[in-house]
């Protein structure tokens, strides 16, 4: 099964994963995943960067599945995944989950070779920054000690240097008395 992903990523891209099946032996999977030039070659690319490509067999994630790979793991709504779940839940054979880092910003088409099947492109969802003002009284800019000017912080910082010398001083006395007196 396969639907329609769109193969031109525009320059400067962030936030969409592309899910490709890889319909191919084993051993041709494993050297996609080794040689970065063999996996760009694949997707008609001169050039990917594989930290940002995640080779999966669905077998290995258990329970969780592709479903809660992609949710979980990665970020889309669930409302998005929705209408592959069940082509995602009994995919067998090893997938490549490309995330838009991995075009290093530039603007590509994607020409995927033979063995390499476009699935389905995803969103992710963005971290929701809005949120109240803070409404502790700590929160408020002001609300905290007053700065100390320089001078003052050194001052404070000799005392307590003074202080400190002053008790190990005491201790050695002290330990000098009870070996020698």
């Amino acid at each position: 099964m396969s639907r329609r992903v769109p193969l031109t990523v525009p320059a400067g891209e962030r936030g969409v994963l592309r899910l490709f099946a890889l319909d191919m032996p084993r051993e041709q999977v494993r050297f996609l995943r080794d040689e970065p030039a063999a996996l760009a070659d694949k997707l008609g690319l001169s050039d990917i960067a594989l930290s940002h490509v995640d080779f999966i067999r669905p077998e290995d994630l258990g329970e969780l599945g592709l479903s809660g790979y992609l949710i979980d793991g990665c970020g889309v709504p669930a409302e998005q995944i929705a209408p592959d779940r069940t082509y995602l839940a009994e995919r067998e054979g090893p997938v490549i989950v490309v995330l838009s880092r991995a075009f290093g910003g530039a603007a590509v088409t994607l020409k995927p070779g033979s063995g390499v099947v476009p699935f389905a492109s995803y969103t992710r969802s963005g971290t929701d920054w809005s949120g109240d003002a803070p409404t502790s009284e700590a929160a408020l800019p002001g609300s905290g000690p007053a700065p100390q000017s320089p001078r003052a912080a050194r001052a404070r910082a000799r005392r307590i240097g003074g202080g400190l010398f002053a008790i190990c001083m005491i201790l050695i006395a002290l330990g000098l008395w009870a070996l020698f007196g």
